[in-house]
C-alpha cells in the first residue's frame, strides 16, 4: 500500500504542485537513517515520503490515533505514536527497534505545525534517539506553500554522523536537536554536532 500510494502522489504533486528537489546529492547510503524536517503542515511527511526512494517509518503525534479509523491507517503505513509532552520511552524503542532493522525513521522536532521557527519547542528525543542508534540524521528544509500550482522546494541539507559525537550529557540532548533543526533551517549553527 505504501508503494502505491507513493506512485499515487508523486503524480498528483507533479500535476498540481511546481515542486522542486534540491540537495538530492546529500541523501547518504546508510542503513542507520533518521529523516528530519520543519514541520508547517499535514501535508509535510507525505511530500517528503513521496519524493524519498526507501520507505520512512514516522513518528506521529499520539492525538491522531484518537480516530481509530485513521490511526490504523496511519500505522498501515509504517507510522507510530509518539506523547510529544513527555519522555516516550515506548515510542523511543520503537524508533530504535526501526533503525537497527535498517528502516529509516522520519522526525519532526517541533512537535506541532508552526509558522515560524521557534528553537524552544525542539523537543530533546531526536538527539537521544540519533545518539542512542549511532545514526546519521538527515536535515530536510520544505520551503513554499500547498496551495494548487504553487512552487514548494524540497531541500536535502548535508547530513550528520551522530556515531561521532561524544556521550552527551542529559541537559545536552536538547541543545544537540536545536543544532539539528538549526541545519534544517539554514542558520548558524551553536557547536554541538560533529564536523
Amino acid at each position: 500500500m505504501y508503494r502505491f500510494l507513493q506512485v499515487l502522489f508523486y503524480f498528483l504533486f507533479r500535476i498540481f504542485y511546481r515542486i522542486e528537489i534540491l540537495g538530492e546529492e546529500n541523501i547518504p547510503d546508510t542503513d542507520k537513517l533518521i529523516v528530519v524536517g520543519n514541520h508547517r503542515s499535514n501535508l509535510d511527511p507525505v511530500v517528503i515520503s513521496v519524493f524519498f526512494k526507501r520507505q520512512i517509518f514516522w513518528m506521529a503525534k499520539k492525538e491522531l490515533y484518537e480516530n481509530k479509523l485513521f490511526g490504523k491507517f496511519i500505522g498501515a503505513l509504517g507510522a507510530f505514536p509518539v506523547d510529544r509532552f513527555s519522555i516516550d520511552v515506548k515510542a523511543i524503542k520503537t524508533a530504535l527497534r526501526h533503525i537497527k532493522d535498517g528502516e529509516v525513521l522520519g522526525i519532526f522536532p517541533e512537535g506541532t505545525r508552526v509558522k515560524e521557527k521557534n528553537y524552544a519547542l525542539v523537543k530533546q528525543g531526536t538527539a537521544i534517539i540519533a545518539y542512542r542508534a549511532r545514526a546519521t540524521v538527515l536535515p530536510v528544509k520544505l520551503e513554499g506553500t500547498y496551495r494548487i500550482f504553487g512552487k514548494f522546494r524540497i531541500i536535502f541539507k548535508k547530513p550528520i554522523d551522530m556515531s561521532k559525537i561524544a556521550r552527551p550529557e542529559n541537559e545536552e540532548y536538547e541543545l544537540i536537536s536545536q543544532d539539528i533543526m538549526r541545519r534544517v533551517y539554514g542558520d548558524k549553527e551553536i557547536g554541538n554536532l560533529p564536523s
